[in-house]
């Protein structure tokens, strides 16, 4: 809990994921999703912030080690940063699927 705390409150891209996390869970009670799509909802939310928090973890351990610039401390900040872009592909996608059908009827055409 304490790891998850210090993410809250210290990392502005945390915030930003928790924050559309609330948003999105607010909407799947107000579209009343079933509970098949809150599973991938849920685990959605979860993997993004999980993997944002390694991508976190790494960087701070990258800066540790060798604060200057390093190009291998570069490259694996790159690749932990595609992790997280990765994770929230799936996540939009999985937004996207559960959402869209019930968007549709509510937006003129």
């Amino acid at each position: 809990m304490k790891g998850a705390w210090l993410l809250l409150k210290n990392e502005a891209s945390i915030q930003v994921q928790a924050g559309i996390g609330v948003i999105i869970t607010v909407a799947g009670f107000y579209f009343k999703i079933s509970t098949t799509e809150w599973l991938c909802q849920i685990l959605a939310i979860g993997l993004v912030i999980s993997v944002e928090g390694i991508n976190t973890a790494a960087e701070e351990i990258a800066d540790f080690i060798h604060p200057d610039y390093h190009k291998k401390i570069g490259y694996i900040k790159d690749v932990a940063a595609g992790a997280v872009f990765f994770a929230a592909l799936a996540a939009i996608i999985v937004g996207c699927i559960i959402y869209l059908p019930k968007l549709q009827p509510l937006l003129p055409l």
